[in-house]
């Protein structure tokens, strides 16, 4: 160590000895104790600032996250809550299990156009996939600065996989649940269908939504499980017959509309009922407002003929008419500028089967009159003909009567004008007929005989109900019902051939034909009616009831009493015939 050196250690060694024994001032290492514990306050400030600042940040939060859990779901724009997207739907099935609706996963478009680059490339790009989409009305969704739009609903998977292809920033899909009708057009205005957000708009799946599932939504209570399912008193196979008879009908006969229903007399079971024109429940804006009405429930027209059932069960119903009594049926009834006449007229006294039998206005007539105005009128409303029919489809119309009944109002009501009913309505009254007499509310859900019995009202005698069953199977066999019968099977019913109303007056080129049978009549199980509605011919080139309604039941029947579990009958005493060849 050179000189120079030590000389620096020895007065570094000095400095500090002699300046920690000075007097009147503070030890050095005071100043250095000091200065470590106010750096140490100071980052303890600093740490307990940080701390309450993320405490206050994080409190705001949380207080605003529960804030949100408990506030009420808001729509905005077009967005849909997921939950309502993803909610189920029961089932539909028929008697037998056959499922008439169920839900299928699906997704939908939707865009948000704040991300959008190209509005325009995004378009075009969309278009070569969704060849119908409106491209002005897309880029007006497009080029806007919200957050959110639908651009198409319930996609298929390819759309969606094409679209995913395409690459386009900004465009995302939502996971739903779409209503899928098998069957399609088949029991169409039975079953009903919904709209985009999968809600009841008609039929029975606007009855289920009525009886709490569109209240568990309207609440968020509804969730993707799986629900229990629906089952109607519809018989699929049944339907497919009924339905196929009808369009069928529409075309042979030049016709405008039909109708048809096949009922269980002693339970109220709507086994089938289809109106045509029809729709497809999977596309239903395709039908358009003629496809959309339910002529069997929701139509009101003048009956025809198939009235002079009720006036003949009424008249004898009373008392003062029996089978045997007789009416003269020789002259026109003239009544307030009005000629009542016969359509083919036997200008004789008459029987009551026979009145029956040739459809005798003149004779039905006299026999609504031996009973009275305010006795008619009572026994209509008792049959359930002139006030709104209770069954759980949606769909049923309020039938139209006079205001104020007059002779000459019931006169042409006996014989089916002035009154209109739905068909559905008129069949149901039949039925309690041909059941012993006693009416029974139609259902489209199963119900057993114990429990039809339950709210059955009887409404006329059972001597009545044996008499009418007498004239059913006397005209379908004897008179203008022979075109209804199929071998084996008994049937008998009452035809009607109306003319139609236009613009408030009858014309006499077009009719509403109608017909209403029983079979088997030995021991009637099923009512069926059927109408066509402005028919320009029939079979043979007849334009009435006999000749295209009547018809129709034949195809009916002769295709669904197996079904229906009905065993033919042949021989006089009702035994098969076994034939050897």
């Amino acid at each position: 160590m050179t000189f120079l050196s030590r000389i620096m250690i020895l007065k570094s060694q000095a400095h500090f000895s002699s300046s920690g024994q000075r007097g009147g001032g503070f030890p050095e290492n005071a100043s250095f104790e000091g200065s470590a514990k106010r750096k140490s306050a100071l980052a303890r400030k600093r740490v307990g600032l940080m701390i309450a600042g993320f405490v206050i940040c994080y409190g705001v939060i949380g207080g605003r996250l529960v804030q949100y859990g408990y506030a009420l779901p808001e729509t905005v724009s077009s967005i849909i809550p997921a939950d309502r997207l993803m909610a189920s739907r029961p089932d539909v099935l028929d008697r037998n299990g056959e499922v008439l609706a169920t839900d299928i996963r699906t997704v939908s478009l939707f865009a948000e156009p704040h991300k959008i680059v190209d509005a325009d490339e995004a378009v075009e790009k969309l278009a070569t996939v969704l060849t119908d989409l409106d491209p002005k009305w897309a880029y007006n969704k497009l080029s806007g600065k919200s957050h959110f739009q639908w651009l198409r609903r319930q996609l298929t998977p390819k759309q969606q996989s094409q679209i995913l292809a395409l690459g386009i920033p900004g465009i995302g899909f939502r996971p739903e649940k779409r209503r899928f009708y098998p069957g399609g057009a088949t029991a169409a205005h039975v079953v009903g269908y919904v709209n985009i957000d999968n809600r009841g708009v008609s039929g029975m799946e606007r009855y289920i939504d009525s009886q709490g599932l569109a209240d568990l939504a309207a609440v968020g209570m509804t969730s993707d499980t799986p629900l229990e399912p629906v089952k109607l008193s519809i018989d699929l196979r049944v339907q497919n017959i009924v339905r196929d008879v009808m369009i069928n009908a529409i075309s042979d006969y030049q016709a405008i509309g039909a109708g048809a229903v096949v009922l269980d007399i002693h339970t109220g079971e709507v086994l089938a009922m289809a109106s045509a024109p029809d729709f497809d429940p999977n596309y239903p804006n395709a039908g358009k407002e003629e496809g959309w009405l339910n002529r069997m429930s929701n139509g009101t027209f003048e009956m025809g003929s198939t009235f002079k059932t009720f006036t003949t069960a009424m008249a004898i119903d009373s008392g003062k008419v029996k089978l045997t009594d007789s009416f003269d049926a020789r002259f026109p009834i003239r009544i307030g500028g009005f000629t009542i006449k016969d359509f083919h007229g036997k200008n004789r006294v008459l029987t009551v089967p026979e009145i029956f039998q040739y459809s005798s206005n003149i004779g039905t007539a006299k026999m609504a009159d031996v009973v009275g105005i305010d006795a008619h009128k009572e026994f209509l409303t008792r049959l359930g003909l002139l006030t709104k029919i209770p069954t759980e489809l949606p769909e049923v119309k309020m039938p139209s009567q006079p205001k104020v009944w007059k002779k000459i109002n019931s006169i042409t009501i006996s014989f089916g004008h002035g009154v209109s009913t739905t068909p559905l309505q008129t069949a149901v009254a039949a039925a309690a007929l041909m059941n012993g007499g006693r009416l029974i509310e139609p259902t489209f859900l199963p119900r057993t005989r114990e429990e039809a019995d339950l709210t059955a009202v009887r409404v006329v005698k059972e001597s009545t109900s044996a008499d009418m069953r007498y004239l059913f199977k006397w005209n379908g066999s004897m008179g203008s019902g022979r075109n209804a019968q199929v071998g084996g099977f008994d049937v008998g019913g009452k035809t009607g051939t109306a003319d139609k109303v236009v613009n408030g007056r009858y014309s006499s080129d077009l009719n509403f034909n109608a017909f209403v049978a029983a079979f088997p009549m030995k021991d009637p199980q099923y009512v069926v009616l059927t109408f066509i509605d402005a028919p320009k011919t029939g079979e043979n080139g007849v334009r009435t009831a006999a000749g295209n309604a009547a018809v129709m039941v034949r195809n009916i029947i002769r295709r669904s009493a197996a079904i229906l579990g009905v065993e033919p009958e042949f021989g006089e005493d009702g035994s098969a015939l076994l034939v050897s060849y």
